[in-house]
């Protein structure tokens, strides 16, 4: 494999993790760091799966229980408030704040648009 073809295939940096949360948001019961595994394809080592799992654990994004000798994980936050979060700290982080949102609303679909108006109306009342 070429250096390139590496560089492709590596994630950004928390994509595994947002990959592995979509796993367990998937799920209707706690899984096993197998079952996680398989659910994305299995192409991941299952020490990886492990690790990212820990580490979502740590974060306090992921619960944790004991199954045997093993651990079965569900996600602690619901998908919505773990986006809206990220989103939220993506733009704390800009100085041009308006811009940035701006920008944001500019390049929403016309339902997104609708949907985004109606809830400022909703929060506004």
């Amino acid at each position: 494999m070429t250096d390139d073809q590496e560089r492709a295939d590596r994630r950004s940096p928390g994509m595994l993790e947002d990959e592995v949360l979509a796993v367990l948001w998937s799920g209707s019961a706690p899984m096993s760091p197998a079952e996680v595994q398989a659910g994305l394809g299995g192409s991941l080592a299952y020490t990886t799966v492990m690790t990212t799992l820990a580490r979502l654990h740590r974060k306090g994004l992921a619960t944790r229980e004991r199954a045997g000798r093993g651990f079965v994980y569900a996600p602690a936050v619901d998908e919505a408030s773990h986006t809206a979060e990220a989103m939220k700290d993506l733009l704390a982080r800009r100085q041009d704040r308006a811009a940035v949102l701006a920008q944001f609303v500019s390049r929403l679909s016309p339902g997104d648009e609708q949907t985004l108006q109606r809830l400022l109306g909703e929060a506004g009342d």
